[in-house]
């Protein structure tokens, strides 16, 4: 089955031109920036085989959303949050407000555009950004920000620093009909420990209807992790569902580095995600564990891609889903033991829950190995209404059916929001979990 490139309007070699000269950036930016036009044009949508019979894009109307050509930056502005390191606040296509706190001030974090880091600060990034080496180069979806990125954001940990509290990216869809397009690279230095808590977040007033005209949020993560570092993520995505949310988070990691994903999907019309580690250094680890909950006519798509290339690397990568209504879910997930990867440690789990007749999830994980002296490669999954022996055990404490479904699920999804770092953040996400929960009388009837 082959799947067609990507149509997009506002990705064409002179939108790249035109954002490359609003940043003002340097010839070979350029040149990563009109590469990536490219590719967008020339390459399918899906090129992985396994997954190309479950990638829908029939809810997403392109054609109708107006994506920004102006150019954003930074601007110091707004108040830090109780038990933060530092706040960046992104409203549409807006400038990125910046508060620094003093203990990240006094150590060199770096909160910039790209294009004044590189003119700042030479040498920092130029090797590990170019040929787009933080970016999956086979992805059409992360070569869109790539190529026609308005707003591309680095935060620094310089090397031995160690950031106790968490440094918080918040975004804010624009108005309706909008759409913005942007990067984030992360780059940690050597012996470096930071947290890092992006939130993705709708209007204040509520979220919009269904039908309403649409909003596009397209955004990457892009993480650079030196030698020793270690990083914690957590992510909380609670946009309308007026809003497709488009995002790719790509990380290499050093020798020894460590990196932990705690990720959370609530909100969007279409949500569509993928993950890719590259752990690259000896001993290298990752930590993943990826939710979505989705009601409605909700679409989540999520992918994971980890690739042991050095020594003794160690990834532990969970993925779940609970739907209900007609939602969808997708989630797929391959794990790659290169021939250099000897003393690997591969775990991959993808569990979906259906609370409704309608609601429809596949898993897909898989395995590619080139190298059999592993410790351990491994893959499970299931999709399948709440287990029906766990109801009864809660049943026969005196906890009513539907209290005990209710326990079953969001107990199920409790080990990434044991993860999100600032206490109000995870008591937002419990209470969004909450509401998600389908009414008696639209689960009357539920598988």
């Amino acid at each position: 089955m082959s799947v067609p490139s990507l149509s997009l309007e506002f990705v064409s070699q002179e939108a790249a031109r035109a954002a490359s000269a609003l940043a003002g950036e340097p010839a070979w930016l350029l040149a990563e920036r009109l590469e990536a036009a490219s590719r967008v044009a020339s390459l399918p949508a899906e090129n992985n085989q396994l997954f190309t019979p479950y990638l829908d894009l029939r809810a997403a109307r392109f054609g109708e959303i107006s994506v920004t050509a102006a150019r954003r930056g930074v601007v110091n502005a707004g108040a830090l949050p109780e038990g933060a390191a530092a706040l960046v606040a992104i409203e549409g296509a807006s400038d990125a407000k910046v508060v620094l706190g003093a203990d990240a001030a006094a150590a060199g974090v770096i909160v910039d555009t790209l294009s004044n880091v590189l003119r700042d600060h030479p040498g920092l990034l130029d090797a590990a950004i170019r040929e787009g080496a933080t970016l999956p180069a086979d992805d059409a979806f992360a070569q869109v920000p790539r190529a026609v990125s308005t707003l591309d954001l680095v935060i620094h940990v310089p090397a031995g620093v160690d950031l106790a509290e968490p440094i918080v990216v918040r975004w804010l869809a624009g108005a309706a009909g909008t759409g913005s397009v942007g990067r984030t690279i992360v780059s940690l230095g050597a012996a470096a420990s930071a947290r890092l808590l992006e939130e993705q977040l709708g209007d204040a007033d509520g979220p919009a209807a269904e039908t309403a005209t649409q909003r596009l949020w397209w955004n990457t993560t892009e993480l650079i992790l030196d030698d020793g570092a270690s990083l914690e993520v957590a992510g909380l995505q609670d946009f309308d569902q007026d809003t497709l949310a488009i995002v790719n988070r790509h990380a290499t990691l050093g020798e020894a580095a460590r990196l932990q994903w705690a990720l959370a999907s609530v909100g969007a019309q279409l949500h569509k995600s993928r993950i890719d580690n590259l752990l690259v250094g000896r001993g290298s680890s990752v930590h993943q564990v990826e939710i979505g909950f989705g009601g409605g006519s909700q679409l989540f798509d999520l992918t994971s891609y980890t690739r042991h290339i050095g020594t003794d690397t160690t990834g532990d990568l969970l993925s779940k889903g609970v739907f209900t209504d007609r939602a969808r879910g997708y989630i797929k997930g391959l794990i790659e033991i290169r021939q250099t990867a000897t003393g690997t440690d591969s775990y991959l789990g993808e569990f979906s829950m259906l609370l409704a007749k309608r609601a429809r999830s596949v898993t897909i994980p898989s395995l590619e190995i080139d190298q059999p002296n592993v410790r351990r490669a491994a893959h499970s999954s299931s999709v399948g209404p709440i287990d029906e022996a766990q109801i009864f055990y809660l049943e026969s404490r005196g906890v009513d059916r539907e209290t005990a479904r209710r326990l079953i699920v969001l107990a199920f999804l409790e080990p990434v929001v044991a993860r999100i770092p600032l206490p109000e953040a995870q008591e937002r996400l419990r209470g969004l979990l909450e509401a998600k929960w389908p009414r008696p009388v639209a689960t009357a009837h539920a598988a």
